[in-house]
């Protein structure tokens, strides 16, 4: 897949707690985005954060470290995302899904052989 220029990114906010169906919610969001085709996916955990509830969640203390914040960012077309966020309306019942513009400069994979395509 080749995606260069203009694109959307869609960032989730979720705690690495929340699940779907017994299974981690960040990971059913990425395996979605994978079986929708999307450009990619990725989840970073945070060291540190609050949201909605206002409960600070850090690693610093032992007693606070549980459900750390993850956030999933995606990002491909303007198209292609938008026709994703009914999936994360249905996935995400707490939590904070952004849409931001941005630009795509590179975008570069590896064959399976692991030479550059």
């Amino acid at each position: 897949m080749r995606l260069t220029g203009p694109a959307l990114r869609v960032t989730v906010f979720i705690g690495e707690n929340d699940t779907w169906h017994h299974k981690p919610l960040f990971t059913e969001i990425v395996h979605r985005a994978h079986q929708a085709g999307l450009a990619g996916a990725s989840v970073f955990r945070g060291i540190e954060g609050f949201g909605a509830s206002s409960l600070i969640h850090t690693t610093r203390l032992l007693s606070l470290s549980e459900d750390l914040p993850v956030a999933v960012v995606i990002v491909d077309t303007e198209d292609r995302i938008r026709a994703f966020l009914p999936q994360l309306d249905e996935l995400v019942d707490e939590g904070l899904v952004i849409l931001d513009a941005c630009e795509v400069i590179r975008y570069t994979g590896r064959t399976k052989e692991g030479r550059k395509r």
